[in-house]
């Protein structure tokens, strides 16, 4: 990709007299946003116009299934090229312009261009530049009850060049920023299939061992298979126990002792329930996602402890843990639930306590490896997102002149 740095400017720029916008064209318009659009307020009911969902990947076809009202004209009317704003997240960028007709609930603000290209104003309007505008100008106790009206968002000052102008960037921040999604969803894709890699080389060194020419018998357990011949096959109640976690409420503090429920740590203790090597297994809610802890800690009631007796070592149960087939156990509920019951009658492989500890050396060196690839692809990632949120920003304000062939390229 080419530097932004190296991409052509024009020839003369002037003090556009706003922050956000700095120095423009000076060819470029300078105006306020609402001599460029007009507030859409017409209401219409969602069973003459679809109803339309405006999401941060646009503006979307609401789901099928999805309750329809019936009393009377309660939503706003969109036509195929307005632009929508979802009030609610606008600093998250759930906006867009629709490509049909439609209707949005009231909290979202509609506006139809004029003498602006629709897909210049898509840009323009999401770029990170002008939703902080956006969300400087609007008003609100803290962020996730923060709203702009329309009324205030009208005022704000946009640089606008020509049509033609206008159309080439336009073509070109799609073509570009297209290229750079894919970038990402493959990447992104890598980094699944690195996540599959690890728990491949988990699953199969909790089961098989290290020596792939050692003797193996059937374990007698479905999703465990065949385990070395001198390997057991226990449940998990003959060698570790479960405690129920407690609520936290008359403990917490600012700082101390972490608190975990079942999607993790979130706040601390003054008193601890638990010091030394445990494993964390959610009781409700998440209970795919096992925690190893070697600290003193506190669980609240939707997470379960485990702690090992001297047979087992507590990281090789850990890694065990992962291996679980959770599905199959969670409860017919509406949140997703184990027992204890459930989780010390599950089967595990057991080897040798120094094969344990080979195990979890091997474990640990490979995970180390595959991180070390995750944290590489996340750092790419996160560089292609920055390009991205630079090149936008800087071709809708004339940082970067867009020359013909930069759109051929």
């Amino acid at each position: 990709m080419m530097k932004i740095s190296e991409m052509p400017k024009y020839d003369d720029y002037v003090d556009s007299g706003v922050e956000w916008l700095g120095r423009v064209p000076a060819s470029w318009e300078l105006t306020r946003l609402g001599t460029r659009f007009n507030e859409r307020r017409s209401k219409v009911s969602d069973i003459d116009y679809p109803a339309l969902s405006v999401t941060k990947k646009g503006v979307l076809p609401q789901l099928d299934n999805a309750a329809k009202t019936k009393d009377g004209d309660n939503r706003k009317l969109v036509k195929e090229g307005d632009f929508v704003i979802n009030s609610r997240s606008d600093r998250k960028g759930s906006s867009g312009v629709s490509d049909r007709d439609g209707s949005v609930s009231l909290i979202n603000i509609v506006l139809k261009p004029k003498g602006i290209h629709p897909k210049f104003s898509e840009h323009l309007l999401k770029s990170h530049a002008f939703i902080e505008e956006y969300y400087r100008v609007g008003r609100g106790i803290v962020a996730d009850l923060w709203t702009t009206r329309y009324d205030e968002m009208r005022t704000i000052t946009i640089s606008v060049p020509s049509l033609e102008e206008q159309t080439r960037i336009a073509n070109f921040l799609d073509k570009k920023t297209a290229q750079i999604d894919d970038a990402i969803a493959i990447k992104e894709q890598q980094i699944s299939l690195l996540k599959e890699r690890k728990q491949i080389i988990i699953q199969q060194a909790v089961t098989q061992g290290l020596d792939p020419n050692v003797p193996m018998k059937d374990s007698g357990v479905d999703w465990i298979g065949k385990v070395p011949a001198h390997w057991e096959v226990k449940k998990m109640k003959t060698f570790a126990r479960i405690k129920n976690g407690i609520d936290y409420k008359h403990v917490e503090s600012d700082s101390g002792y972490s608190v975990y429920g079942s999607g993790g740590q979130f706040t601390f203790a003054n008193r601890f329930l638990y010091k030394g090597e445990a494993v964390l297994l959610g009781r409700k809610g998440t209970i795919d996602k096992p925690l190893y802890v070697n600290e003193a800690f506190w669980t609240v009631d939707t997470m379960f402890y485990a702690v090992c007796n001297t047979r087992v070592v507590t990281k090789y149960l850990y890694f065990c843990t992962t291996t679980i087939p959770f599905g199959f156990y969670s409860t017919a509920t509406a949140l997703p639930s184990m027992t204890q019951t459930d989780l010390l009658n599950h089967k595990f492989a057991v080897p040798s306590f120094s094969e344990q500890l080979d195990i979890i050396a091997f474990i640990e060196d490979k995970e180390f490896e595959i991180e070390e690839c995750i944290k590489l692809q996340r750092q790419q990632i996160s560089k292609l997102k920055e390009y991205k949120t630079t090149l936008i920003n800087s071709a809708v304000t004339g940082k970067i002149k867009i020359t013909p062939e930069m759109v051929e390229q």
